[in-house]
């Protein structure tokens, strides 16, 4: 178990070496996109409010342009990163990273198969929970149990598909196939990236904890730190983690479900 954790570290230690030497060559065009990303979702959100009222079909063109155009930079993030990742963070031409029509559509669909399955799951676990309530036990304590469960089994299976994005840039895999391939390429890597997701969420955390200490100066520092680097970095962190694990995956090219569930 040690040293299962040592080279868990060893892999995660390297992944954040390689994203920060491909941000520190393409810093600006990366913050770039991640900017623009945040001025779009927080746009949209605005426009939401102000015109909420005025006319419910603006409402539902104006909300389908915003998500159409925030998953679009999403995916060109991807693919770009994906492209530094492949030439050592050479000069990438933003414009040739757009993914195309069918990419987009692609990744909405494989999105709703996404939800799809985080629903499943949490309904599993429900029904395996469910004749429990036949044995006396305290209802409160089968109801917190039941939730507990939920959520875990829920965070589990998000870090598991959460890489569908990168099959449908990288390879045009189908929606459901992007799902499968990334529970294939998951499988046996959820303690490195459980590691990668805690370290990349640190600063986060820790923003949040001196607000609560009423130290709001420094939490500021610590949140502009995250803003401008922490984004950024874990971007490219997520990609180079998808470019290893595709590296060492021995799986077939039709990975099925139910094999790479554990």
């Amino acid at each position: 178990m040690i040293e299962f954790l040592k080279d868990s570290t060893f892999a995660v230690n390297e992944v954040l070496r390689s994203a920060w030497r491909i941000l520190k060559k393409q810093y600006l065009s990366i913050a770039g996109l991640c900017f623009l990303l945040f001025i779009t979702w927080n746009t949209s959100a605005f426009l939401a409010s102000y015109i909420g009222g005025i006319n419910v079909g603006i409402n539902l063109l104006m909300a389908l342009i915003f998500i159409l155009f925030y998953f679009g930079l999403q995916l060109t993030l991807f693919k770009y990163t994906l492209r530094l990742i492949d030439t050592g963070g050479g000069d990438i031409s933003i414009l040739n990273s757009i993914p195309t029509k069918k990419q987009v559509l692609y990744f909405l669909v494989a999105t709703f198969y996404f939800f799809l399955c985080i629903l499943f799951v949490y309904f599993l676990i429900a029904l395996l929970i469910f004749p429990l309530i036949y044995t006396g036990l305290d209802m409160g304590l089968l109801t917190q149990a039941a939730i507990s469960l939920g959520v875990a089994a829920i965070f589990v299976t998000w870090i598991r598909i959460s890489f569908f994005p990168f099959f449908i840039i990288d390879r045009d895999a189908k929606p459901f196939q992007s799902i499968r391939f990334s529970l294939a390429i998951t499988r046996g890597n959820f303690t490195r990236l459980l590691l990668l997701l805690g370290v990349l969420a640190f600063f986060y955390g820790l923003s949040i904890y001196l607000i609560k200490l009423n130290y709001p100066f420094l939490a500021a520092f610590v949140s502009i730190i995250s803003s401008f680097l922490i984004v950024p970095l874990s971007g490219v962190a997520i990609a180079a983690a998808y470019r290893q694990m595709m590296g060492e995956y021995k799986g077939n090219e039709d990975p099925d479900i139910m094999h790479n569930i554990l």
